[in-house]
């Protein structure tokens, strides 16, 4: 199959949907002028990953009509795992395929402003603030197909505001839900920490069924205002045969954070880009990634910091686990703009392939237009160090266990940024699963 875009929908289409979803008349020519964008911007071009038979556009359903969950116990036992059904839920959202089917936020936070309910509500109830930050600074739509598609079908997501001065100590939590091989996700998420706010974020995109002949197009933008913090950690879980496109892009203002904890766990072809710009002198961003890999798919995956801003500081992690005839590129990129002095970029890329068909290729960059910086990179691609072997398996460690153990110290450094709990065990499980 090649990638064709001659869509099961058009224009038209597009204007019911949005009428249909209630949205308001910015959002609805919105959508129309990036569907007619679509037909003549390129498509994404990965570095060193063909994409061209790879399926974003084939597809008939553009929503499934799916049951909310009127408590959590409903919830299958794979999707409860990430929640704490053991106390009363606080800001938790679940979406079922495209269907809002739970909420909750705590009326603490409500009082103190805070925003956090799925992306059709917000854009009913909070239009103009919506409106403000909707693929207006972090990603535009304008920037290839995916991009314009996405914003004119986008049918699911999540909208989370911070306003200003308040400070929120528990993580809030999204869980996506795909559970229905018709399918198809459109994500649209969006987190903004308003001037010296701080929050934490974590989603899950978890598939309850083994395959799906499925598309799913997720963009997320991540806004921290100054002095502002943003943790944001995801663990991605979608099943064998989806094909998944994915970004998530970060903007830091003055002497804001923002900090990504990525576990990307797909077992389908995948395209991830993770961008972080640091506009405000002071800013900081730091990305943390782990990928296992498996089977004969192909996966892609773009870090980059860009510091536009003096003083800024950009770091990048990335420690991926190649098996079986699975094969990635781990692309970290770290620009400093002219005129960003006294900046820092870093990065570091490692890759263990397990098997003689896996492959893995690291390909740190650095892009300096300023003379007054600092920059560094490193990167590895090989087998499981025989050193770390034997000196487990002189302790009577067998082999295949001794193995284990090295991978998942491994990847230890992303798992443990994780902060629920929940996750961040079912993010072990899931490497255990996929190592095993």
């Amino acid at each position: 199959m090649t990638t064709d875009t001659n869509l099961s929908f058009d224009k038209d289409f597009v204007r019911s949907f949005s009428k249909e979803m209630g949205e308001p008349a910015w959002l609805e020519a919105f959508r129309v002028a990036a569907f007619e964008a679509s037909e003549t911007l390129p498509m994404p071009r990965p570095d060193k990953t063909k994409i061209d038979k790879w399926n974003f556009t084939q597809f008939n359903k553009h929503t499934v009509k799916s049951e909310p969950f009127t408590s959590l116990i409903e919830l299958p036992l794979s999707v409860r795992a990430l929640v704490d059904t053991d106390k009363e839920a606080k800001n938790l959202y679940i979406q079922r395929n495209q269907t809002p089917a739970f909420v909750s936020l705590s009326e603490e936070l409500k009082d103190k402003g805070v925003i956090f309910t799925d992306i059709f509500t917000a854009v009913r109830e909070h239009s103009e603030l919506v409106q403000k930050y909707f693929m207006t600074t972090a990603v535009k739509v304008d920037e290839h197909r995916l991009a314009a598609l996405h914003a004119a079908l986008f049918n699911g997501g999540a909208f989370l505001y911070v306003p200003k001065n308040v400070e929120i100590s528990e993580p809030i939590q999204a869980v996506y839900v795909h559970d229905d091989a018709d399918a198809n996700v459109f994500n649209h998420v969006i987190v903004v920490a308003d001037d010296n706010s701080s929050v934490t974020y974590v989603e899950n995109y978890i598939s309850t069924i083994e395959s799906a002949d499925s598309v799913v197009n997720i963009v997320t933008e991540v806004v921290a205002n100054a002095n502002a913090k943003v943790q944001f950690g995801a663990v991605d879980t979608l099943a064998k045969g989806v094909t998944t496109y994915v970004n998530r892009r970060g903007v830091a203002g003055r002497d804001a954070r923002i900090e990504w904890a990525l576990g990307l766990m797909n077992d389908g072809n995948t395209i991830s880009e993770n961008t972080t710009n640091l506009v405000g002198d002071g800013a900081f961003g730091d990305t943390k990634t782990v990928v296992v890999g498996r089977g004969e798919q192909t996966q892609n995956f773009t870090t980059k910091v860009v510091h536009f801003g003096k003083h800024t500081e950009g770091y990048i992690l990335k420690h991926g686990v190649m098996k079986d005839s699975a094969s990635s590129i781990f692309n970290g990129i770290g620009k400093i703009e002219h005129g960003a002095s006294k900046s820092n970029a870093e990065q570091e890329s490692r890759v263990l392939m397990l098997s003689e068909k896996a492959r893995g290729d690291a390909n740190p960059i650095l892009l300096i237009d300023e003379d007054d910086v600092t920059a560094g990179h490193a990167a590895s691609v090989g087998r499981v160090d025989p050193v770390q072997l034997y000196y487990l398996m002189s302790r009577g460690i067998p082999k295949t266990e001794a193995e284990r153990l090295v991978i998942h110290g491994f990847l230890a450094p992303v798992v443990n940024q994780l902060p629920i709990e929940g996750v961040k065990k079912q993010l072990t499980e899931v490497i255990e699963r996929k190592v095993r």
